[in-house]
């Protein structure tokens, strides 16, 4: 079964301390995605610019309307993503537990529609 695992973090709290830090959080996401993609379980995945780049869309009695940022104000933000296909949520839950980020942020792990 495929599952997506949203990544959120603080993008201003979870910011390295120090370059050495930054490429210590690389290093941790390079072994995981090596790992991942190792056990055959990695459908697919990309971590995201910051917020302020997104661009909200909504289409209201036929008129597209844009907003700058994202939908909602929260403490966490959606960075990154990973497509995964396990066997069960037991399993998916084990593999978001591994991300990095769940350290400092969480990790939301939504099964993915199967459409026939």
């Amino acid at each position: 079964m495929r599952y997506l695992l949203l990544i959120y973090t603080s993008e201003t709290a979870n910011q390295p301390s120090s370059p050495e830090e930054g490429k210590v959080m690389m290093t941790e996401y390079e072994d995981y995605t090596k790992w991942l993609a190792d056990s055959g379980m990695m459908l697919g995945g990309d971590a995201l610019q910051s917020t302020a780049t997104a661009t909200t869309v909504r289409v209201r009695e036929g008129a597209t309307l844009t907003t700058d940022g994202p939908f909602a104000e929260t403490k966490e933000q959606l960075g990154g993503y990973y497509m995964i296909d396990a066997k069960d949520l037991d399993a998916a839950i084990d593999v978001a537990s591994r991300i990095p980020g769940a350290k400092v942020g969480s990790i939301e792990v939504r099964p993915v529609m199967e459409f026939e």
